[in-house]
């Protein structure tokens, strides 16, 4: 799951909204709407955030947060090293490699010294 199909689905879900009806209501699938929720489809487009926020009637803060959350939450990354010292991209491969067992925690330590918050 992505951060931001985490917060659609817990925005939906506060709301009382079923996925089928907010697909309908938007003008997408339901099946594209679980695919976003369920973290198998990359970051939505500008036109389909404001669809979700005009649908939900958000205000400005909480649309923000949601089109930031959107903005990280491409589930295939690409890490660009060309031009850097062998050991960036030693370290990007090993990452890949290793992402799918760090815990939680880690990740939480990983973000504190990137100088944000994992999530």
């Amino acid at each position: 799951m992505t951060p931001f199909g985490h917060a659609l689905r817990e925005l939906r879900q506060r709301k009382g909204v079923k996925q089928a009806d907010m697909a309908a209501a938007i003008g997408v699938s339901a099946a594209y709407l679980s695919a976003l929720e369920h973290g198998h489809r990359g970051k939505p487009s500008f036109d389909f955030l404001q669809r979700v926020a005009g649908y939900f009637n958000i205000i400005w803060d909480e649309a923000e947060e949601l089109f930031m959350l959107a903005e990280a939450s491409d589930p295939r990354v690409v890490l660009d090293t060309r031009d850097l010292p062998p050991q960036y991209t030693a370290f990007a491969n090993r990452l890949a490699k290793e992402i799918r067992s760090l815990s939680p925690d880690v990740l939480d330590q990983m973000a504190k010294v990137l100088g944000g918050a994992s999530g």
